[in-house]
């Protein structure tokens, strides 16, 4: 693919019960009061990212169209939306369902990643600088340990690595710092953050891949088709080479409403 110009795709479509009914990428954590989505927005767009796409849900769209609009200080900004039915289900298809909603305006090599989290600029940069420079996919790995919450689960998928290669993704549910051993995990484990490095023909694949899950699971409410798991089955195959890179950045990230005050200590620091 000639060009070179890479995208950042945030998924942001849906909106946690934990946080009462509020959008929590726009809690205001930053040392002058920016949004966390502007937090990490800010952080991508320093790393070389040239567009923005966040894919939005009926509940998210108004309030991301208010704030970004088409252009964020020179930066295109475009819309997928990930809708459901009601009747039909409980909640959206998951996150390959979310990446799948951009299929139509991706048009260049892109980062996805989650609307909720901070990886930090080096880790968009490490991302920006393989797809402009490299072959193939990559990744960021995170030690367990340093990934969990303080307080409630979290779920997580754990990589196996060969020669700076991902071999295999495994999700992994309702992981604490209490339970780790009886699920055979370390906290030097490495784990996913749902952020990759990615080109819009393996997109394709996944929504092939989309289309045959939800026909399977059509009368099932709350199956999630995930973007891991997903991943994974490609490496598998050998459809998708990954590479895993390390980060020198601390992630932080609001799971749990407690959160919140813990992100902004740590971006005051920033």
């Amino acid at each position: 693919m000639e060009n070179k110009e890479i995208t950042v795709v945030y998924m942001v479509a849906g909106m946690s019960s934990r946080f009462g009914g509020k959008i929590k990428q726009f809690a205001r954590v930053g040392p002058k009061g920016e949004t966390l989505i502007e937090c990490s927005l800010k952080q991508a767009i320093a790393a070389g990212i040239g567009k923005v796409i966040f894919i939005v849900g009926e509940k998210t769209e108004a309030g991301f169209k208010e704030m970004f609009g088409d252009n964020y200080g020179g930066i295109e900004v475009k819309y997928a939306y990930q809708y459901f039915n009601p009747a039909e289900r409980d909640k959206p298809w998951g996150t390959t369902d979310a990446l799948c909603c951009a299929l139509g305006i991706l048009d260049s090599p892109f980062v996805v990643c989650n609307g909720d989290d901070i990886y930090g600029e080096n880790t968009f940069r490490i991302l920006v600088e393989h797809l402009k420079n490299k072959k193939g996919s990559a990744t960021i790995g995170y030690k367990l340990g340093e990934v969990l919450s303080e307080v409630g689960s979290v779920n997580r998928g754990m990589y196996v690595v060969e020669s700076g290669k991902v071999k295999s993704i495994t999700e992994t549910f309702d992981i604490t710092r209490d339970n780790l051993k009886s699920k055979g995990l370390s906290e030097e484990d490495l784990c996913s953050q749902n952020i990759f490095a990615l080109y819009p023909e393996t997109v394709l694949q996944l929504n092939n891949v989309l289309i045959k899950f939800k026909e399977e699971h059509k009368g099932d409410r709350k199956i999630e088709c995930l973007l891991p798991k997903e991943l994974n089955d490609l490496i598998v195959k050998g459809k998708l080479e990954l590479t895993l890179y390390p980060t020198p950045d601390k992630w932080i990230g609001v799971t749990n409403p407690a959160d919140e005050e813990a992100v902004r200590k740590a971006l005051a620091f920033n």
